[in-house]
């Protein structure tokens, strides 16, 4: 297994952090690692806020739903899909431009995903450690408002960077052939396959240093698919000018 390969299939999400700061040069050459992702038609439809002043910080982490870690890793940022600079820079190239399409949503929230997990793995390589917050979503009118988010731009998800202060298991992936399939969606062994990742999650959550979970993966899902998780999202994207044509 090469180093790339081994740094990859030891990512853990780290949630307790030293009281370090990340050096200026490194942080800036972790966003660089992250601009050099693929990106869709080199429109490069993200920015990224770095939330620097500790009052945002702390509203943030209540906003996210009472995540601590936001405001005590070195480094907390917001990943924003931006289409805004992109559309106004076509237009004033002389292009009629049209705003709010499907498509732009996808581009943008693809483009901001893949820069930043660049910026993970680059910070990983570095010994650093990372948590994305999903959370950002819960109330992303607040986060925007905070941010001072223009229309066209949209919180994705944020991402906490600082030194490890703890060493927790590499949690277990679905196996393999539940996930890479052959020319055609054959789901036959999925649920077999399904049923053996289940007893792993139980034992992996029983042996986890600290752990008090008694539950396996179908269990965790439950919440997703019995609630309706973010039903706020499609009016917020809406109105913030994303995927209504």
């Amino acid at each position: 297994m090469n180093p790339t390969i081994e740094l990859l299939t030891s990512h853990r999400s780290i949630r307790k952090f030293k009281d370090q700061a990340i050096p200026r040069a490194l942080f800036e050459q972790l966003i660089r690692a992250g601009q050099a992702a693929a990106t869709s038609n080199h429109v490069q439809a993200y920015t990224i806020i770095h939330v620097v002043n500790p009052q945002n910080r702390q509203k943030i982490a209540e906003l996210a739903g009472g995540q601590p870690y936001i405001a005590s890793c070195s480094d907390f940022l917001v990943f924003c899909a931006d289409m805004k600079r992109a559309t106004e820079a076509a237009e004033r190239a002389g292009a009629d431009v049209a705003r709010g399409m499907t498509e732009q949503l996808l581009v943008a929230s693809i483009d901001t995903a893949l820069m930043a997990q660049n910026v993970a793995v680059a910070a990983e390589s570095e010994g650093l450690g990372i948590c994305y917050i999903g959370g950002i979503r819960n109330n992303p009118q607040d986060v925007s408002e905070l941010l001072n988010l223009p229309a066209h731009v949209y919180p994705v998800f944020g991402l906490c960077l600082g030194y490890p202060d703890q060493a927790p298991e590499v949690k277990p992936r679905l196996p393999l052939d539940a996930i890479l399939k052959e020319d055609t969606y054959d789901d036959s062994r999925d649920q077999a396959l399904v049923d053996h990742f289940d007893s792993e999650m139980r034992q992996y959550y029983q042996a986890r240093t600290g752990s008090n979970k008694e539950t396996t993966w179908s269990e965790q899902l439950m919440p997703l698919f019995t609630s309706k998780l973010r039903p706020h999202m499609k009016d917020f994207l809406n109105q913030r000018g994303f995927g209504v044509k």
